[in-house]
């Protein structure tokens, strides 16, 4: 039976390798191998396109280009495929933005194909182990081959969430000292614009960034609300948005922006302190497991045990 079981395994390793040679040859076909329409036009538009220039500088550094080659219609429609099960490309992409990746969409799915396969190959791997040891249906084996591969995509989709959460929370808590920052510098004299360039230029955090990028598209001529609308509609950041929001009507209105950001950062900061005592409240309910399953059963077991034990004694 364990013969039987190994014979297997390495009959579906065999099988693979069989499948991907066939998939090698028939991508040299005409019909599977010529280059699609967005790779043939792109050269004739990247000096107005942006999807353009990143097509092609993706494929200019694309490693192994021939394999490339060969699994590009595979890969796309597993793509496609990782579309549907886990979102659209919209949420992608505000993640991407919101943890400051220089991967496009298409990178991080490759990204993802990449691991579910990897995690795949993985599973294949312990099924033949263990069909080695000892009998394993072939049934459970391809479950558990599938259960890897699902899980190494779901895996690289919590990874980026988990980058865009740490970001999103880094920003907020510098936000109220980047107002205050800006206020100071308002209050000194310096327009709203010398202001943001001072503080892009001074600090190293994240609302810097994010503050240079916005100085870097008023230098091309987009009009400083603009810039931020654009900043604050991409990052999707409550606490952002709302000073962008009073710092564009205090533009509009000519109301000095000083008292605005000044109000903001003791908003921001009202808004950090509750979150904290939020945060406090949640975790004192979490705190209450370990004292109910662990620290009250071991008092109560040393407090009973001697007595037990005199009794036994005793008796």
């Amino acid at each position: 039976m364990v013969q039987v079981s190994s014979f297997s395994g390495l009959a579906i390793l065999c099988g693979l390798a069989l499948g991907l040679g066939l998939w090698s040859l028939a991508s040299l076909l005409p019909s599977f191998g010529r280059p699609r329409l967005a790779n043939r036009v792109a050269p004739y538009i990247v000096d107005v396109s942006p999807a353009a220039r990143q097509l092609l500088a993706r494929r200019s550094i694309e490693p192994m280009p021939i394999v490339g080659a060969f699994f590009s219609p595979v890969a796309m429609r597993a793509r496609v495929g990782l579309d549907r099960m886990l979102g659209g490309t919209s949420t992608i992409e505000l993640r991407l933005r919101q943890s400051a990746s220089a991967l496009g969409v298409d990178r991080f799915r490759f990204q993802q194909l990449s691991w579910a396969l990897g995690s795949a190959v993985l599973g294949i791997a312990v099924a033949v182990a263990l069909g080695s040891v000892q009998l394993v249906p072939i049934a459970l084996q391809v479950a558990g081959v599938i259960a890897l591969g699902a899980a190494g995509a779901v895996v690289r989709d919590v990874l980026l969430q988990r980058a865009a959460a740490a970001r999103l929370a880094r920003m907020t808590s510098e936000l109220p000292t980047v107002l205050e920052f800006l206020t100071l510098s308002l209050s000194a004299g310096e327009g709203i614009l010398d202001a943001l360039r001072r503080v892009s230029r001074a600090s190293n955090g994240e609302i810097a960034a994010e503050f240079g990028a916005v100085i870097a598209a008023v230098n091309t001529g987009v009009p400083l609300a603009d810039a931020l609308a654009s900043m604050s509609s991409s990052l999707q950041l409550p606490v952002l948005s709302r000073v962008v929001e009073q710092v564009s009507g205090a533009l509009e209105r000519g109301t000095p922006l000083a008292e605005v950001l000044g109000a903001q950062a003791d908003d921001s900061r009202q808004a950090a302190r509750r979150e904290l005592i939020e945060t406090a409240g949640r975790k004192e309910v979490a705190m209450l497991v370990p004292l109910v399953f662990l620290i009250l059963p071991l008092t109560i077991a040393f407090a009973i045990f001697p007595g037990l034990a005199v009794l036994q004694i005793g008796i």
